[in-house]
């Protein structure tokens, strides 16, 4: 379809979010010639386990592997029905001597669910990596702001201290958790092999006269041609659609742990501590020249509720598969793991452009502190205060009573100057300088800074080094 006719439909994922490379392996090109593929392996494995099949057929099918003839194949296909019979028909007019061996013994389910299960494990190859260089990303901005004091938050109202950097761990340890799930998942894919119409190899059995010997080799060889360690053991006409169940939902795992850094960006965002890189042509809003929205940060939010929602089809899927198949799954596939995983893609696309260049209003940030860590350091002025012989319990109240009094005022606008109402109360008999020691915010950041360079050592540097490739920049309109 010619993206640049406006009187059709068109997915926003093609035309605005998901990359080239992704678009690419889902294209109706990636797709029939790895049929194509998959005809040249079963041909192969036949011809070796002593069928009547040439070089010269093989050699054949191979010349014209990636010579596809869609517009006829889609002439075809008007006439018969039947897609995989289309793709059939066109090739074998491009191989008149091998015609006759093209999808010998199989199914549509040979070329269609093996087809798939290549084309998943290629999109996860490029989810993997750019998970990685998110990891990448977020590492080098963890350890530059590893020391820098920040409130934390719970129930969103100003927590204890933490850090920048521990508080950037906290998404990267999601990311950890997805890729070593999308990991299992992909390295433990068995596709479908070749096991006939209902899954009992009935066809094969025929072709190699009842031995069953080399019906089971000619599963091994296909799976071993595909790059597959192994294929299901039992199916009826397709894999178990529990595979596609599974790997779908690491992927609405990845975008869960996305919903939650764009979500926390958002807020961060609001508090002027952390905005998201914003150009200088850009546009934040068309009423209000002032505003800079995180419209990224938003965009991703929207994507990942789109990809979460997407993937709960996978499961439903799985479960209305009566006894041995039954055909309402494929066009809910041929939609739903496209876009989940186009979907996946658009977002980490994102998140790769934001964490490249977020940005850190360090003066905000220490304004903040300074507004709340008075009130935090309240036990820690007290027990200094008693060390030098005060009466804990009266401390405690008189704290008690000015914190609260503070509050009110800072509730109604005004400054915080409960360490100078300290400082004045004889009764603490406390320095200023000794109560600046107190309240150094470093000192309530606990092992903040030790957890972000042991997590990264120990947890993230392993996985950039498997899978980080080389920096991908955000694509498309980001």
């Amino acid at each position: 379809m010619d993206s640049n006719n406006y009187s059709t439909y068109v997915s926003p994922l093609s035309t605005r979010y998901a990359s080239f490379e992704m678009q690419h392996l889902f294209s109706e090109e990636y797709k029939f010639k790895t049929f194509r593929k998959l005809w040249v392996y079963l041909a192969e494995a036949e011809k070796e386990l002593g069928l009547d099949i040439t070089d010269e057929q093989i050699n054949e099918l191979k010349a014209n592997q990636d010579n596809l003839n869609l517009d006829v194949a889609k002439e075809r296909e008007k006439i018969v029905k039947h897609d995989v019979m289309a793709q059939i028909y066109a090739y074998g007019l491009q191989c008149p001597h091998a015609k006759g061996i093209i999808h010998l013994g199989a199914t549509s389910c040979y070329v269609d669910d093996n087809t798939d299960m290549i084309i998943m494990k290629e999109a996860s190859k490029i989810i993997l990596s750019k998970l990685s260089q998110v990891l990448f990303n977020l590492k080098r901005f963890a350890l530059k702001y590893k020391d820098l004091p920040c409130l934390s938050y719970t129930h969103l109202q100003p927590a204890q201290m933490t850090t920048m950097g521990k508080r950037a761990t906290l998404w990267m340890n999601e990311l950890v958790i997805d890729i070593n799930n999308l990991a299992y998942q992909v390295d433990n894919l068995r596709p479908l092999g070749c096991k006939g119409t209902t899954g009992t190899q009935a066809s094969f059995m025929d072709l190699f006269q009842g031995n069953e010997k080399k019906v089971k080799r000619l599963d091994d060889l296909i799976i071993k041609k595909m790059g597959f360690k192994k294929a299901i053991m039992v199916s009826g006409q397709t894999y178990t659609r529990k595979e596609d169940s599974y790997l779908l939902n690491c992927l609405a795992g990845i975008a869960s742990s996305a919903y939650k850094f764009s979500n926390d960006l958002r807020i961060l965002q609001s508090f002027r501590e952390i905005e998201e890189p914003f150009e200088k042509d850009q546009v934040g809003s068309s009423a209000m020249p002032y505003k800079r929205n995180p419209m990224r940060a938003e965009r991703m939010s929207g994507l990942s509720r789109y990809v979460i929602i997407n993937s709960l089809n996978s499961d439903f899927t799985s479960g209305t598969q009566f006894l041995e198949r039954t055909l309402d799954d494929s066009a809910n596939r041929r939609l739903t793991i496209s876009e989940c995983f186009l979907g996946v893609d658009a977002i980490l696309n994102i998140y790769i452009n934001i964490t490249d260049g977020l940005v850190v209003n360090k003066k905000v940030i220490a304004k903040r502190v300074s507004d709340n860590l008075p009130f935090m350091a309240t036990e820690n002025i007290m027990m200094e205060a008693v060390k030098k012989g005060g009466d804990r319990q009266v401390l405690h109240e008189r704290l008690r009573e000015y914190s609260q009094k503070t509050a009110d005022e800072v509730k109604d606008g005004k400054d915080n100057h409960l360490l100078e109402i300290i400082q004045n109360d004889q009764l603490f008999n406390l320095s200023q300088k000794e109560i600046q020691e107190i309240i150094n915010p470093t000192k309530f950041t606990g092992r903040s800074s030790s957890q972000t360079k042991e997590f990264i050592h120990e947890e993230v540097d392993p996985i950039i080094r498997k899978y980080h490739k080389k920096e991908i920049q955000g694509q498309l309109n980001v």
